[in-house]
């Protein structure tokens, strides 16, 4: 073999890493027009809230304009839109905090006492995510009618306590990465089962939390249908709402609609773009057995 010329192994190596290079160029090319095309609709309901209904109803618009502090003034004129976002957090936090403390202590029991039908219950309670959520909230109408919550976020609150989800969730994760010995260590030493879930599992839990905690938020802030039916006062009204009341006084006002769409989306993207690595990590975690 000639001085100038390459070994056959370092050809190889070559056309292979030019393979590489070529193959992440079209996922990264693939990846990016896919974020483009997500992104691209909240791009123009930010841009839309900026502009007059006439503007909007008679061309498309792909840069801002100057009516946005015209439409929020109007906006605040005829909604108690910063009312509306009040209730939101009142409803999302509540709903939070009650389906990560009830879903986190029934997961408890169901991965780690090996009770008389804990498959059968278990498995039962799974089932009732197949039940429409519209279904479940004819039953949820009468009987917090019969306890006198209606009209009160309290009706709106309460049921998070049973989010089947969070249970089946929580408990993947007990199961795949919470140890039984640790469990027993404590019994040994003489703490009771409620000590042992506040000061053991909780802190041990705290990654399965987060996430379900995120998504419980981001599902409690768009609730729309049950605040509507279960909600009789305007000023208990959540954000979600709060919008549809926009569209009920301004029929064609559609500047005030999609600034009412914006302010309503923008914090829960805000949320999901700061604890985003939290809850694919979380993810991760609870996917792993053993």
């Amino acid at each position: 073999m000639s001085k100038g010329a390459l070994p056959v192994n370092d050809g190889k190596l070559s056309m292979e890493g030019r393979r590489k290079k070529r193959a992440h160029f079209s996922l990264y090319t693939g990846l990016i027009g896919l974020a483009i095309l997500c992104l691209f609709p909240f791009y123009l309901m930010i841009m839309y809230s900026t502009h007059a209904n006439a503007d909007i109803a008679s061309t498309f618009l792909f840069f801002p304009g100057g009516e946005l502090l015209n439409n929020f003034t109007r906006m605040v004129e005829n909604v108690d839109i910063f009312r509306g976002f009040m209730n939101s957090f009142i409803i999302a936090g509540g709903s939070t905090l009650l389906t990560l403390y009830f879903g986190g202590m029934t997961a408890y029991g169901f991965s780690k006492f090996k009770f008389r039908f804990n498959t059968i219950l278990f498995l039962l309670m799974l089932a009732t995510m197949m039940i429409p959520a519209q279904l479940a909230l004819i039953g949820s109408y009468r009987w917090l009618g019969m306890i006198g919550l209606l009209d009160s976020h309290a009706a709106i609150i309460l049921p998070a306590a049973a989010n089947t989800f969070a249970v089946f969730f929580i408990k993947q994760f007990l199961d795949g990465s919470i140890p039984d010995d640790v469990l027993e260590s404590a019994r040994i030493d003489g703490a009771g089962e409620l000590k042992i879930f506040h000061q053991i599992i909780l802190p041990m839990i705290v990654p399965a939390l987060a996430a379900i905690g995120i998504f419980t938020f981001i599902g409690a802030w768009n609730n729309f249908i049950g605040p509507l039916v279960l909600l009789f006062s305007e000023e208990k009204y959540p954000l979600p709402v709060m919008v549809a009341l926009i569209q009920g006084y301004y029929n064609t006002d559609y500047g005030l609609m999609y600034l009412g769409v914006a302010m309503s989306v923008l914090p829960i993207i805000i949320v999901f773009s700061l604890f985003s690595k939290r809850i694919m990590g979380s993810v991760a975690i609870g996917a792993v057995k053993g």
